[in-house]
């Protein structure tokens, strides 16, 4: 069955830029500085962007930087945890909007 998702785009990430060079550069240029060994190590870089992308629950970098974790030296077990620390997070986030919601019920409650 086909789908939206085809992992294999994913190579074929750079080619966005065949309309675009300049900006597509300059992406891919500051994309390159961001994960360079820095005060973080490209491993805990690629651990955090794994999180980050079970959040905005993107498919094509759920799997490229599950596939850099891995490079990089990480585990599935800590691969599994930054997925848990996200989901925590984000979890955590949807529920305090719960306040907002009580805020608004108690006002027109009244």
């Amino acid at each position: 069955m086909e789908t939206y998702y085809r992992p294999e785009d994913l190579t074929r990430f750079k080619e966005i830029g065949k309309e675009s060079q300049e900006l597509a550069e300059k992406f891919f240029d500051y994309y390159g500085a961001v994960f360079a060994e820095g005060e973080l190590t490209e491993r805990e870089k690629a651990l955090i962007a794994l999180a980050v992308a079970h959040t905005i629950q993107c498919p094509y970098c759920i799997d490229a930087f599950t596939q850099a974790c891995l490079e990089k030296g990480s585990n599935l077990a800590e691969m599994t945890e930054a997925v848990h620390v996200v989901t925590a997070i984000r979890g955590g986030a949807s529920l305090v909007h719960g306040i907002q919601m009580r805020n608004i019920a108690e006002k027109l409650s009244i």
